[in-house]
């Protein structure tokens, strides 16, 4: 439900301002390697394994729908807000895009 209501809320500021040069987009990440993330990860595979071992397993347990088999980098969703933040992006608006790794198996938000 909180979800759907920030993409709502973005898609209203990016009505909001139709016509000018801002855009509005939200961002939508899948699994992300974070401190977090890894002890659960470690939890549930053991920590007996090298961080690319464990999250490998973790993948293939836990997360098979993920076409990248691993985790997301944050550095990765940087990129994408890097773009939508860019002159290169200005066409792109009113949007929810994943970066998900193909973990979502739909072409919709």
């Amino acid at each position: 439900m909180t979800k759907t209501s920030l993409l709502a809320v973005s898609r209203g500021f990016a009505k909001e301002a139709a016509g000018t040069s801002v855009t509005v987009n939200s961002v939508i990440a899948g699994p992300t390697h974070t401190g977090g993330v890894e002890n659960f990860v470690r939890e549930l595979v053991g920590d007996d394994l090298s961080w690319d071992e464990a999250q490998r397993e973790f993948m293939i347990r836990h997360r098979p729908q993920s076409l990248i088999q691993r985790l997301i980098e944050p550095e990765e969703i940087a990129h994408l807000v890097v773009y939508l933040s860019s002159p290169f992006a200005s066409a792109t608006t009113g949007g929810a895009l994943r970066v998900d790794g193909g973990y979502v198996d739909s072409i919709l938000p």
